[in-house]
């Protein structure tokens, strides 16, 4: 396919936000400056990036414990992605939900949820919910290798098959649940032979290539929303960080780590800007400084936010 280049770019300096954001916030946590824990997605850019690019207004996404790239890429922003991890009122969950809560439907991202695998019978339920209503959109469930083995997944899923839901299950396979690989919990070659359980389309692709995701996610979306009922997509990628903020990852070999810093999203999609002429070094090294000099100011406003008063424990109860 052809691409603006305005697209290209477009997809670039949002991978390029997620990976600079992901490693300030580390260090805000490692430097006891930012209160909580974080699970972080460096590694994931191109999966998150292209599959929510592939996505229409009214659209959702439920997300993980490993949710800040899904939040910037499906669009929030980064004051107030940074706001809630500060715990600030003006977070995007007015900070009440930190790390592994962030969301806001308003911009089609379900809060997040944490529990593995409980993000897959909420998204079917959405997708429900837009089939009930006859509304013309899609549910997009992400979820790590590790919640294909939950039970929430098989019973998310065939509700999905069964009743041909507009809802599109993407399994980000980052080869570890924690830090246990996922050699060790599959016997099957791939997470997305599942679906023949289910008897739905199971598809495997490099999830580091953000064209490649971007070009699938469009197909098997645009699949659910005309009727064709749910795909269970598998993007193979890898985390090149720890499970949580005090995990050395050592558990990770040498010789791997190795090989997956060579294939990381970002330089890779870089490499290919640059051979195709899309756009020069210097042009790239501009977006890298113009999204430093914005995550600087978020940080910077989160910091000086506003917090939350006891009695604001109170409010935004679901009373029935």
């Amino acid at each position: 396919m052809s691409y603006e280049t305005d697209f290209l770019l477009g997809l670039y300096r949002r991978m390029v936000l997620i990976r600079k954001f992901e490693e300030r916030v580390k260090y805000l946590f490692l430097e006891g400056i930012m209160p909580g824990t974080i699970h972080q997605c460096q590694g994931q850019e191109a999966a998150e990036v292209g599959v929510c690019w592939a996505l229409e207004e009214g659209d959702v996404i439920t997300s993980t414990h490993r949710p800040h790239g899904h939040a910037l890429a499906r669009g929030l922003g980064v004051q107030e992605v940074m706001d809630e991890l500060f715990g600030k009122v003006t977070g995007c969950c007015k900070g009440k939900g930190g790390s592994m809560h962030m969301g806001d439907l308003a911009k089609g991202m379900v809060p997040a949820v944490a529990i593995v695998g409980g993000g897959v019978p909420i998204a079917t339920g959405v997708a429900l919910a837009f089939k009930m209503k006859k509304q013309p959109n899609v549910a997009v469930c992400f979820m790590g290798d590790g919640a294909a083995n939950e039970g929430a997944f098989h019973e998310g899923v065939n509700m999905g098959a069964i009743w041909d839901l507009p809802v599109v299950y993407v399994v980000e396979n980052n080869l570890y649940g924690a830090s246990t690989s996922v050699d060790l919990v599959y016997k099957t070659k791939t997470i997305s032979e599942r679906s023949s359980a289910y008897g739905i389309p199971g598809l495997t692709i490099d999830g580091n290539d953000v064209l490649k995701v971007y070009e699938t996610a469009r197909e098997v979306i645009e699949r659910a929303r005309t009727g064709g009922g749910p795909t269970l997509l598998e993007l193979k990628t890898y985390r090149i960080t720890g499970h949580s903020r005090r995990d050395p990852a050592l558990y990770q070999p040498e010789e791997e780590k190795a090989q997956a810093l060579a294939d990381e999203p970002i330089g890779r999609f870089r490499k290919c800007l640059l051979d195709l002429s899309v756009a020069t070094g210097e042009k790239l090294d501009e977006i890298d400084a113009e999204v430093d000099r914005q995550i600087e100011i978020a940080v910077e406003g989160a910091q000086a936010g506003t917090d939350p008063r006891p009695e604001d424990a109170l409010e935004d109860l679901f009373v029935e």
